[in-house]
């Protein structure tokens, strides 16, 4: 681990080793498992046999094999693939090469630990102190399942010392969605926090929490009091969970199946809050916090695109909301903001009274992420930033050849100069890939074969039988509603608008039975894409780091290790400060 952060070359040094190993393997990445049969794509992308590949998997780094090509000459294998074939030859040394380009093993990530004693270090520089960052603890698991509990304590406690450390008290929270971080920063560190979020369901609820926030306030008043009185002064509860709890907790929770068009549709889950029957004056107030109900995202358009009395009418919405939040007698402020923001959006527009802020985004999806990012360094309001990425499939790729020309004024990668004049492309499915949990897998949760499996299959069906590879409507749902491959087809075939009276169940079973066989082929293939993973995402967060690191205003910018990978598998954060104005 580093002690101190790194530099923009040698970021851009560790971003050409990844690359170097990822021009050869992304391909894997890449491959549709949709296609596995129909394009034989074992055949085409493995020179070892399925068995080798899922025993080298679980065995990794015990011994090594020594593998051959045809006529039984030894390969000079570039990390486990052949020059020639660029076939996979070694397994163990890809696999081996793929630890090593994550960014664990890469080494150029802080810890949470390591981020604080910076932040230490810089503001004792700039004369200002984190020692009181911390206030009394709520205890969020009481309102939050065990994942949203541990991402919001973490992050809040990083947020606090940044705006401690710029001597600011006002938050901007994008992608705020429920307000879960936009609250406990309001109530546990006594921040102005403004959640910018643009799904009106989820800022309407926001506001309602808000609202209830506030008729329970002496109750959290009485709540803070009683814990300082029993708990020692200073003395703040530690984040840390045992290994014991950390694999209890996760495997509560579901993974969300594939859809089986994309195998890696492992992104990150957001439960319902948990609801207690206790009738304590604290436990009103924590209950207060949950949504009543579980609400469907409404996305809204941007203003770009709203007519000039639509755009009036949000506005006043937005001002309505802001003037019943500052008319509320008592405590820290939370205020909601429907809005959906860009690079370029006025944040002065948005926010009357707007100050010095520190910018944060817990799991923004897609351009999102780098949207802040470009936020940050574009505006001098802005004077730090702690954002947390996810859904990397949704991200848009400037060099991505399938695009339509014009389809993204802005795009989401790669964001760094030093990427962008190599032209630099991923491709959706690797991304796709990158949004796999390789710790989850590790621990037991495995990626869900049959329903891919069955996807493959149908794959092979539609060419023989109806001429067709592709279709424009997804099935990828039809499985959870299915008990057997047979139903599965013929479901999948109406959602298709296929004669599905072309084929008796003895055919469809027949293909069943036939590719069950290479099932096995399927499964080690996906274990190969999961082991690609952290590479392909690190590459894609070094690319932020490098941004930070390539522009003049920013003096301090980390990739920080945040969260337990195994309660939350997107868990780094990109962390920028701005040079003193």
């Amino acid at each position: 681990m580093m002690s101190a952060t790194p530099s923009l070359t040698h970021v851009q040094q560790k971003i050409d080793e990844v690359k170097r190993f990822l021009a050869i393997a992304l391909s894997i990445a890449n491959a549709h498992t949709v296609e596995f049969y129909t394009h034989d794509v074992w055949s085409h992308f493995m020179d070892v046999a399925p068995e080798e590949v899922l025993s080298a998997v679980i065995t990794h780094g015990v011994h090594q094999r020594e593998h051959k090509c045809k006529e039984n000459e030894k390969v000079q294998a570039t990390f486990g693939f052949c020059p020639e074939s660029h076939r996979l030859v070694n397994i163990f040394e890809m696999l081996e090469a793929a630890r090593m380009h994550s960014l664990p093993g890469l080494g150029i990530c802080l810890s949470r630990e390591e981020l604080l004693l910076s932040m230490q270090q810089i503001c004792s520089n700039s004369g200002s102190s984190t020692t009181n960052a911390v206030c009394a603890t709520l205890e969020t698991d009481e309102f939050m399942n065990s994942k949203k509990s541990h991402e919001v304590q973490c992050m809040s406690e990083i947020v606090a010392h940044l705006a401690q450390g710029c001597q600011v008290k006002q938050i901007i929270d994008v992608g705020s969605g429920k307000g879960y971080l936009s609250s406990f920063l309001s109530m546990q560190y006594g921040l102005q926090v403004y959640g910018i979020d643009s799904s009106s369901t989820n800022t309407h609820g926001a506001q309602e929490r808000d609202r209830k926030l506030k008729k329970f306030s002496k109750a959290f008043q009485q709540h803070s009091k009683e814990k300082k009185r029993n708990t020692p002064q200073g003395e703040i509860k530690s984040n840390n969970i045992t290994q014991t709890d950390k694999r209890t907790e996760v495997e509560k929770t579901e993974m969300p199946s594939s859809s089986g068009d994309d195998l890696p549709n492992v992104i990150e889950e957001h439960l319902e809050p948990d609801k207690t029957n206790q009738e304590s004056s604290d436990d009103l107030f924590l209950n207060a916090l949950s949504l009543d109900l579980i609400e469907t995202t409404s996305l809204r358009a941007p203003s770009s695109q709203l007519t000039k009395e639509e755009r009036e009418k949000r506005k006043q919405e937005n001002l309505e909301r802001k003037a019943q939040n500052t008319s509320s007698s008592e405590g820290p402020l939370f205020s909601p903001i429907t809005s959906y923001v860009t690079a370029e959006t006025e944040l002065r527009e948005l926010i009357s009274g707007l100050q010095a802020a520190v910018l944060v985004g817990l799991h923004t999806c897609g351009d999102l992420a780098p949207s802040s990012l470009r936020m940050f360094v574009a505006k001098t309001e802005l004077s730090a930033v702690c954002s947390v990425g996810c859904c990397y499939h949704l991200l848009s790729e400037e060099f991505d050849p399938t695009a339509e020309e014009g389809s993204h004024a802005v795009n989401g990668f790669p964001l760094s100069q030093y990427l962008r004049d190599q032209s630099w492309f991923c491709g959706r499915n690797a991304r796709m890939s990158a949004c796999l949990a390789l710790e989850r897998f590790s621990h037991g949760q495995g990626i869900p074969m049959e329903s891919l499996f069955y996807r493959a299959v149908l794959h092979v069906i539609l060419r023989d039988h109806y001429g067709s590879f592709k279709s424009e409507k997804r099935v990828g749902n039809v499985y959870s509603k299915t008990k057997s491959f047979v139903e599965y087809v013929r479901r999948a075939l109406q959602k298709l608008e296929l004669d599905e009276a072309k084929l008796p169940d003895n055919e469809i079973q027949g293909y069943h039975d036939k590719y069950r066989l290479r099932m096995n082929e399927l499964q080690a293939f996906s274990m190969l894409k999961l082991t690609l993973a952290p590479c392909i995402e690190g590459l894609i967060l070094l690319d932020r780091l490098c941004y930070l690191k390539e522009q003049e205003n920013v003096s301090f910018s980390a990739l920080v290790q945040l969260f337990d990978p195994l309660l939350s598998p997107r868990c780094y954060a990109v962390i920028g400060l701005k040079k003193n104005r």
